[in-house]
């Protein structure tokens, strides 16, 4: 039997599954909530200490799945420490051929097998690097297909799909997590700590935080 009051999220320790695990908190309530942290080979492996250290200071389990086999049939930036991140052909060679498709996929066996039907996934297609699997069209697509391949109500959820990373801070600060995923979580390709400032995701959220500090203090006056 599907439990419709349960939910996953398939968490990075990053700003934006961040911002979804306190969605899926303040919806669900805690002892309801789970995480699927994935560890493919990424050259920013610290985004995995980040996730085991939010996942136990908030108090949700976490299941680690290693998907690294990926790494023997794709080659891209993001997995090649020696690779210099550039744009080609009008996308980031980080894009990872499948990635987002392996890891609905086996977050929906995780999910089925505990008999939960709510997945989370902080995908955007607004302020995003122009991966196709995150658009809006792959998940919908890649939610009937997971429903049709195992005769199960999935339900994925992509609440910042069509938000921006200004936008994102603002829901963040809703939530009353502001100052937790600043400070919290790993979002820098390179994987330096606290963020290398110039590769293509932290560029994308120092832009984002600039405009909605900008925005919040102007509000405030």
């Amino acid at each position: 039997m599907q439990n419709s009051n349960k939910a996953v999220v398939i968490f990075s320790g990053g700003q934006d599954s961040t911002t979804c695990l306190f969605l899926a908190i303040q919806e669900f309530g805690v002892e309801n909530v789970e995480v699927v942290t994935f560890q493919y080979g990424q050259r920013h492996a610290i985004e995995l200490e980040k996730a085991q250290w939010i996942a136990q200071d908030l108090g949700v389990k976490q299941t680690l799945i290693d998907t690294s086999v990926i790494k023997a049939i794709t080659n891209n930036a993001l997995m090649d420490k020696n690779a210099t991140i550039e744009n080609k052909d009008n996308m980031p060679n980080t894009f990872v051929d499948g990635r987002n498709a392996l890891f609905l996929l086996y977050t929906a066996i995780y999910a089925k097998g505990q008999n939960i039907n709510t997945i989370f996934t902080g995908v955007c297609e607004t302020d995003f690097s122009g991966y196709p699997d995150c658009r809006d069209v792959f998940i919908k697509s890649m939610n009937v297909t997971l429903n049709l391949a195992m005769d199960y109500n999935f339900n994925i959820r992509t609440p910042l799909m069509y938000l921006t990373k200004k936008q994102t801070w603002a829901l963040a600060d809703k939530l009353g997590a502001f100052d937790y995923i600043r400070e919290h979580t790993h979002t820098c390709y390179l994987g330096v700590e606290g963020g290398c400032g110039s590769c293509p995701s932290c560029v994308l959220r120092e832009k984002g935080l600039k405009e909605y500090l900008k925005e919040r203090q102007s509000c405030s006056k």
